[in-house]
């Protein structure tokens, strides 16, 4: 089986066989979503903090709304015009980060 280029875009049977190893994640368009509780407002500091030495490691960045205690990502590929295997992996590095913090809710 060829390597996929990081860049080529998911088909709909790809996206959704990614969104089974992810089940907090959902596609909205041409995005993968996902939205985190954290306890308070310096917890939510450290998982975006976490996030962000995951995403300068595969120089992919996800959009991130931040409401207090409240993340909201956003993962899509730009460049490509949109989910792509950048996104999915993204996502399984994101939920790494997110599972290594305690009490945060889905």
């Amino acid at each position: 089986m060829p390597e996929l280029d990081p860049l080529d875009l998911l088909d709909e049977s790809e996206i959704q066989e990614a969104l089974k190893d992810l089940p907090q994640w959902r596609q909205e368009g041409v995005t993968l979503r996902r939205d985190v509780e954290a306890r308070d407002f310096p917890s939510a500091i450290r998982i975006l903090n976490d996030v962000a030495i995951e995403a300068e490691k595969l120089n992919h960045h996800p959009d991130v709304d931040v409401r207090y205690n409240k993340l909201h990502f956003t993962l899509t590929t730009h460049d490509a015009g949109g989910i792509t295997a950048l996104d999915t992996e993204l996502a399984r590095r994101l939920e790494t980060v997110i599972g290594s913090h305690t009490r945060v809710h889905a």
